[in-house]
């Protein structure tokens, strides 16, 4: 064997044992176990969104245990493959080991980022919301791009989506979308999307074809749980209803079903119209302002601490710029991890993004 290639796997394995202990294994055969006892019980489906639960986090951890006995498997085996290939000359099986040491790479690479997510709320779902700012119509449509973009990641990867409320807007884009993101940890992992996002293109809106600028700004919630009580006293709430909206402002249904809810203390509002309902809009449009007075709450916690930050590092700024004239680019302003292809990018492909804006994050608050 090489003592280049005996190296790498050295390293590798180091890597892997570091994960398995920081994922503790053996508490999580035993979350495992309690969680497959609680799925075969007769009564689970009583309770359909405590039995959905349940079975999510059991199909999650039993995931998460496969995905790292294959990756130790794999491992033990390779070794064994390049160690074969080298006594036997096989440059065939010596090229499938090296590639094969690649894949491992990325893949161990990509668990270790999953290690990374230990903040209070990191295993939750995301509540995402998109709005459009300042660059006019361009904007809304750089607004509605964005949508696209995560919910073509979030197709990608497999987890389903919710969306909450689209606010289109009068020429192109929308103003304005809220949606969620069920997946163990997807909240942890989106959460460094929050922030500014810049376009710069040739405008298709513009007859003159002229470059413009476009921001759009994306918001990141955990989803609450029952366990977070958050308070809302009904004095402190007024509630809207209105008929949904489609493109252009057309109605989309002849009941007054859509629900716009306003925090009066903070004037915070937040509104919901996807659901079939009234009451379902009204449940939806509740658990997003309770993401929002969480996630003030926390700020205002966080305050004093940010305030001896440097305004530069925070994530409400300017984070990520997309270009697509006079050159093609995907910067991240935080990280510096760019890719020349926005087009995959846009169509969701930023998993690159994600782990380098997680690895970000860890190292600026250990710093």
């Amino acid at each position: 064997m090489s003592d280049e290639f005996d190296a790498s796997l050295r390293d590798l394995t180091g890597k892997l044992t570091q994960i398995e202990s920081v994922m503790d294994l053996d508490a999580l055969r035993a979350q495992v176990a309690t969680l497959e006892e609680q799925a075969s019980s007769p009564t689970l489906w009583d309770n359909p969104e405590e039995a959905q639960k349940v079975t999510s986090q059991l199909s999650h951890r039993q995931g998460e245990l496969r995905r790292v006995s294959e990756l130790r498997q794999r491992l033990d085996d390779l070794g064994v493959l390049y160690e074969l290939a080298s006594a036997e000359s096989d440059s065939a099986s010596m090229h499938e080991a090296e590639t094969d040491l690649g894949d491992l790479v990325k893949e161990i690479d990509g668990l270790e980022v999953r290690t990374l997510l230990s903040g209070e709320y990191d295993d939750r779902n995301a509540v995402v919301t998109i709005r459009s700012e300042a660059g006019g119509v361009d904007a809304a449509d750089w607004a509605e791009m964005l949508l696209r973009m995560y919910l073509r990641w979030s197709e990608r990867h497999g987890y389903p989506t919710d969306v909450y409320d689209i606010s289109y807007a009068e020429e192109a884009g929308i103003k304005s979308a809220t949606f969620k993101v069920s997946a163990p940890y997807v909240y942890g992992t989106l959460s460094v999307e929050q922030g500014t996002h810049r376009l710069v293109r040739i405008s298709p809106f513009d007859n003159q074809s002229r470059r413009q600028t476009s921001f759009a700004h994306v918001e990141v919630l955990p989803e609450v749980e029952e366990i977070d009580h958050v308070d809302i006293p009904e004095k402190d709430i007024r509630v809207d209803v209105y008929r949904s909206s489609g493109p252009g402002g057309q109605s989309v249904n002849t009941t007054d079903s859509a629900v716009r809810i306003t925090h009066l203390p903070t004037n915070i509002v937040v509104s919901c119209q996807n659901e079939k309902s009234q009451l379902q809009n009204r449940a939806a449009a509740m658990k997003v302002l309770q993401a929002r007075l969480l996630q003030r709450k926390k700020e205002e916690e966080r305050a004093e601490m940010n305030a001896l930050k440097d305004a530069g590092s925070s994530w409400g700024n300017q984070m990520r710029s997309y270009v697509l004239h006079p050159y093609q680019m995907v910067k991240d302003l935080r990280t510096e991890h760019e890719v020349g292809n926005p087009s995959s990018v846009l169509d969701g492909d930023i998993d690159g993004f994600l782990e380098a804006g997680i690895r970000w994050r860890r190292q600026t608050e250990s710093a």
